[in-house]
């Protein structure tokens, strides 16, 4: 019982498994920056550019780092950085898309 006591210094801050993921562990904070930029831009319509880019770039981005994941906890970032990279490009696109207001 005493392994139980023992903490757990190898790995990364995600990495449940003793590992390191440097790849994963990049994708996720990557789509975590990305989403919330596009989920707080969202918010504003004169804003849709950036938010419709930087919701589609996470969605691409995370959808990637949700197929390479390794653990639980780099699943569920990813997942939150998806979601509101999802409502970000989506208010975006209702906002005026990824080219509105450029070729007029």
């Amino acid at each position: 019982m005493a392994q139980a006591l023992r903490p757990n210094t190898a790995g990364g801050l995600f990495a449940t498994d003793g590992k390191p993921h440097p790849l994963q562990d990049a994708l996720l904070a990557v789509t975590l920056v990305l989403g919330i930029t596009s989920f707080i831009t969202a918010m504003f319509h004169h804003l849709h550019l950036l938010s419709s880019w930087t919701g589609l770039v996470g969605i691409l981005v995370g959808a990637y780092g949700q197929w390479i994941s390794v653990t639980t906890r780099e699943r569920f970032g990813l997942i939150l950085g998806l979601g509101a990279s999802a409502v970000g490009f989506f208010l975006g696109m209702a906002h005026g898309g990824l080219f509105g207001g450029l070729f007029d």
